[in-house]
C-alpha cells in the first residue's frame, strides 16, 4: 500500500512539475491528481521541496544506470549513438522520461536543490 501511494504521488508530481514548474505547482494539485488526500501526501513528504528532491534524485539514479549500461569499451562515437538511441526509445514509449528530464533541468537552475550526481 505504501509503495502504491508513493507511486501515485510520484506520477502526479512528475506531471505537474514538468507542466507547471516547481514554483507554481501546489501540494493540493499533486494530491488531487494522484487521487489521494493532502494529509496522506504529507505522511510521505513533509514539504513540496522534499518531494521534488526525491524525484530529482530518482531521475539521476536512472540516468546513472543508463550510462553504466553503455560503459562497455565502445568508442566515444558508438557510446553517443547508443545513448541517443536509448533516450529516443524511452521518449517514444513513455513521456514520463521526458518529464523527468524537465524536472532535472529545473533542479539544475534552482538554488537549494540537489543537482549533482556521481555519474
Amino acid at each position: 500500500m505504501r509503495t502504491a501511494t508513493r507511486n501515485k504521488i510520484h506520477s502526479a508530481a512528475i506531471k505537474r512539475f514538468a507542466i507547471k514548474g516547481f514554483a507554481t505547482t501546489s501540494i493540493q494539485e499533486i494530491a488531487v491528481r494522484g487521487g489521494i488526500s493532502i494529509g496522506l501526501l504529507y505522511r510521505h513528504y513533509k514539504t513540496k521541496q522534499e518531494l521534488f528532491n526525491d524525484l530529482v534524485l530518482y531521475a539521476g539514479k536512472g540516468l546513472e544506470q543508463m550510462i553504466k549500461k553503455f560503459q562497455n569499451g565502445s568508442s566515444p562515437t558508438e557510446l553517443i549513438e547508443q545513448f541517443t538511441l536509448e533516450v529516443l526509445h524511452d521518449l517514444e514509449k513513455d513521456n514520463e522520461f521526458a518529464q523527468f528530464l524537465m524536472i532535472m533541468h529545473q533542479s539544475s537552475i534552482m538554488e537549494g536543490l540537489p543537482h549533482k550526481f556521481n555519474i
